[in-house]
């Protein structure tokens, strides 16, 4: 996977190694080049205590560990937090390669990674590295063009998508709190998909920031998917039950959304906070009450107007509006230059059309819509777990 589009963090870890302050590739090199400086790569007397203090501090873990094996591929709703960084990879496999085959290597990859013993990691804790394997619609409707996965993702509007950044056969995502751990797995997965018979076709790291009240931060000020499904709520609208290839999957559907930063910002706060439906400071709703308060959608003005504006992103998207269940949404920020920057915005949901009526509602009318260009996208079957006696993709794949 591409690692010039990546953005590390901060490696100071204030209480949770989830929620760090996004920083430059070339800021971290320069502090690391700074503390080099500083101690003088002392090689006398005090190598021994410069070297038991890196131990303590580069020892600190970056989450704690989170299995790669069970029902469910981790890096959906485990952690429950989403880590920090991530890197997501799409590829192609070639003509006449087995999925099955290529899938089983896959995950034995990903096993390799998630406990520590792949050798590109060097010896670097993973942490609480996640790794998430989907397979595209051209393979699923190879099995059974009538199971879910094989619809293709529709085109949308606002959308500027060259064929190379459109679809793919399989997702890698790797996600995690520390930025090396996630650099490393992603080129030990990459190595590994390429061994399979794999090319990649697009890819785009991103990275998360995290404010004081634990909502993530976007690029606009706003916090970002605060509307989630309840734990009670992830049985009915995440994971899939039938037909038995599928049972224990997801749909995931993945874009990449340009932000005009210049032209957002450049409105008055009152008209950016009616665009998206809260206000910037606190993420409450405009329609009053605690950021977690439910939108009160029949709230007038005194002047018989709605509190929420009817073009507002938190209205149009409401599922009270969409008619569809909620989705488990994973937005990363990404930077990939002066006039490329926005959100990697990865959803999950047992049903293609919970995202794509949403997005219909969204094109419609949302005012938030009018700043953003799709710049890649695609859909992919998140497949079900898997362990050392049922290798990846086997269900769907033997």
């Amino acid at each position: 996977m591409a690692l010039t589009s990546f953005t590390v963090s901060k490696l100071t870890v204030p209480g949770a190694a989830n929620r760090q302050d996004a920083v430059s590739r070339r800021g971290l090199l320069g502090l690391a080049a700074a503390s080099a400086a500083t101690t003088g790569l002392a090689l006398g007397g005090c190598a021994q205590q410069a070297a038991g203090t890196l131990s303590a501090e580069v020892s600190a873990p970056f989450g704690e560990r989170v299995a790669a094996y069970g029902a469910s591929q981790a890096g959906i709703d485990r952690p429950a937090i989403p880590q920090s960084q991530l890197e997501l990879g799409v590829f192609d496999l070639a003509d006449g390669v087995s999925p099955g085959a290529a899938l089983a290597k896959l995950g034995s990859a990903v096993s390799d990674v998630a406990s520590g013993r792949s050798p590109r990691l060097a010896g670097t804790e993973p942490g609480d590295l996640t790794v998430t394997i989907g397979v595209g619609p051209r393979l699923v409707a190879a099995v059974n063009p009538t199971l879910p996965g094989a619809m293709q993702l529709p085109s949308f509007a606002r959308e500027q998508i060259a064929a190379s950044d459109r679809d793919g056969d399989v997702m890698v995502q790797v996600c995690g709190s520390d930025p090396l751990a996630v650099t490393l797995a992603s080129g030990a997965l990459a190595d590994a998909v390429h061994a399979a018979g794999g090319k990649e076709r697009w890819s785009q790291g991103g990275f998360r920031r995290y404010g004081g009240d634990g909502y993530a931060l976007n690029l606009l000020g706003f916090r970002d998917g605060i509307v989630q499904p309840a734990p009670s709520e992830l049985a009915a609208e995440l994971w899939l039950d039938a037909p038995p290839q599928v049972a224990g999957a997801t749909i995931a559907v993945v874009r990449r959304l340009r932000i005009d930063l210049p032209g957002f910002l450049g409105m008055p706060l009152a008209d950016q906070e009616s665009a998206v439906g809260r206000h910037r400071a606190t993420g409450c709703p405009l329609s009053g009450g605690s950021v977690t308060t439910p939108l009160d959608l029949g709230a007038k003005t005194q002047e018989g107007g709605y509190v929420v504006p009817a073009t507002a992103h938190a209205r149009r998207a409401d599922p009270g509006v969409t008619g569809v269940g909620v989705m488990l949404r994973r937005g990363y920020n990404y930077v990939n230059g002066p006039e490329d920057q926005g959100l990697l915005f990865i959803a999950f949901h047992r049903e293609l059309r919970t995202f794509t009526e949403t997005q219909y509602q969204l094109d419609a009318s949302d005012a938030l819509m009018e700043h953003t260009l799709a710049t890649a996208g695609a859909t992919f079957l998140i497949l079900t777990g898997f362990g050392p006696d049922a290798p990846l993709g086997a269900r769907l794949f033997s």
